[in-house]
């Protein structure tokens, strides 16, 4: 009886990932950060692959790491790979009788759109279990094994379909109380002598609204920042200043009186808050029993 020859010996598959991983991200903390590891053990990986391999990988610089020509040709053919085994991960899962969603999402989208909608989506799927993970952008749908995504979406998704749940304005808003000498409205000359309340991550929504409405007086840069968007939410309504709104996310504190839009006819389109849909297999039947959900149910009140 004959047996097919055994596979030749390969470098562990750790090392493997760890280079191809640096590799893209031409530097061990980018890496690192990917595969939620520290820089050091990425960097250690990538000397194991190197004593296998019998020479560098990387030419080890001041201002970060460079490809040796070698290594370079051989990347495309380690990044296919791991996409393909990715996919074929993907695929199992896909085909097993799971009952999990796995959810990425922008963090202020996870804590002030998406969270109060959890209870609802649970009752409405009570077989299904949700898993959310907030990311600053969203996750390479080939490697991570994410059903779908919520982000704000100005641009396409590289392998992904987008699809609009929630149109978004930006306009100011702040606490009624700290408008109580102003009869509840304010004109731009009123943001002279008013804390500005910034997120991190949305640091030019001030400028940008500021330009929309036409003033060039008022600093754009002065105020308070935030590392979470949710934070200057909750400051704008401890009446610490005034915030650029996100209607989308803004929902529940407008509709409930927490927080008002100060001045009239002031709203600044941005990009949509979206789904965003891995293309290239089929998806189970709770995901996409959830994802019809969702688009049925982005735009009504909470509590619906």
């Amino acid at each position: 009886m004959s047996l097919s020859p055994p596979r030749p010996s390969l470098p562990s598959l750790n090392a493997l990932r760890a280079f191809e991983a640096a590799a893209r991200h031409e530097g061990f903390v980018g890496a690192a950060d990917e595969l939620c590891v520290t820089a050091a053990a990425i960097a250690q990986q990538v000397r194991a692959l190197e004593d296998w391999v019998g020479k560098p990988l990387f030419h080890r610089k001041a201002r970060g790491l460079q490809l040796t020509s070698e290594a370079r040709a051989m990347l495309p053919r380690l990044v296919a790979a791991f996409d393909a085994l990715a996919g074929a991960a993907h695929g199992l899962r896909r085909h097993a009788d799971r009952q999990e969603v796995q959810i990425a999402a922008l963090p202020c989208v996870a804590q002030l759109w998406l969270s109060p909608r959890l209870g609802a989506m649970r009752k409405a799927f009570p077989s299904l279990a949700f898993s959310v993970v907030a990311l600053e952008n969203p996750p390479d749908f080939a490697r991570d094994p994410f059903d779908f995504g919520l982000f704000f979406a100005d641009a396409d998704v590289p392998h992904c379909s987008t699809q609009t749940l929630v149109e978004d304005e930006l306009f100011p808003v702040c606490a009624p109380q700290l408008l109580a000498d102003r009869e509840g409205s304010l004109d731009l000359a009123g943001l002279a002598d008013m804390t500005l309340l910034h997120d991190a991550r949305w640091r030019n929504d001030w400028a940008r609204w500021l330009r929309h409405a036409g003033d060039s007086q008022v600093d754009a840069r002065r105020g308070s920042t935030f590392s979470l968007y949710s934070m200057a939410v909750e400051a704008a309504i401890e009446e610490a200043g005034i915030l650029i709104g996100h209607s989308s996310l803004l929902q529940a504190p407008l509709g409930d009186g927490r927080l008002l839009a100060p001045i009239d006819g002031a709203a600044l389109r941005g990009p949509p808050l979206s789904l965003i849909l891995p293309e290239g297999g089929r998806r189970d039947a709770g995901t996409e029993a959830v994802v019809a959900w969702l688009r049925e149910t982005a735009s009504a009140p909470l509590g619906r």
